[in-house]
């Protein structure tokens, strides 16, 4: 099996890439799905959650009052901090087994683990990735893909933009890099060319 990295920054075009190389061949787990998929009704991490944050943010269908939730943490550091040493661990349990599912079902697949935030945890949880990938893209190009796409307004657009890690700091971990800021012909191209690497990686 081959573990492989991908991040990028928001609206950088990283869901595109990840949808790509699950069409090409690849395995994709996405944290974010995962994050979801913790705090799903009757799991360990929702009832820690209600235990530390109140009760009453398990909604009475059994699910997450997210935007509750999101009222208690933001903002406050300690908060945020206790709130992640719950989800944390739990996507990390999550993820591995994923990628050990993976591989039993075929030794030779290349995985790649969809990770936003991959330069702010990768002290904290490493995963042993033999290859990263950085979907890039310029930040004026970011913040106008976050107004025309998303509808958000600009100045929230570049907050958001500007509350994740810098380009550099995603660049100066990257094995390779896809420049999202052409068209979506040209990244795909890009995203092709990356697969035959990938696929060429000697086994481990």
């Amino acid at each position: 099996m081959h573990l492989i990295a991908l991040t990028g920054g928001i609206a950088s075009g990283k869901s595109t890439v990840a949808a790509r190389l699950a069409e090409l061949g690849a395995v994709i787990i996405d944290a974010d799905r995962l994050a979801r998929e913790v705090v799903e009704p009757g799991t360990d991490a929702l009832q820690q959650i209600g235990d530390t944050f109140g009760a009453d943010l398990i909604q009475t269908d059994g699910t997450l009052d997210r935007p509750g939730l999101g009222k208690r943490v933001f903002g406050q550091p300690e908060q945020l901090q206790k709130l992640n040493a719950i989800t944390h661990p739990a996507v990390h349990r999550l993820a591995l087994a994923r990628m050990a599912a993976a591989e039993a079902a075929d030794p030779e697949a290349i995985v790649i683990y969809d990770v936003p935030l991959l330069v702010e945890s990768r002290s904290k949880r490493p995963f042993d990735f033999e290859f990263a990938v950085v979907v890039s893209a310029a930040e004026e190009t970011r913040v106008g893909r976050l107004v025309e796409l998303r509808g958000m307004s600009e100045v929230d657009a570049r907050s958001r933009v500007g509350s994740q890690s810098t380009e550099a700091e995603r660049l100066a971990i990257a094995d390779a890099v896809i420049d999202s800021n052409g068209t979506l012909g040209q990244t795909l191209a890009q995203v092709d060319a990356l697969w035959q690497t990938l696929r060429a990686l000697p086994a481990r």
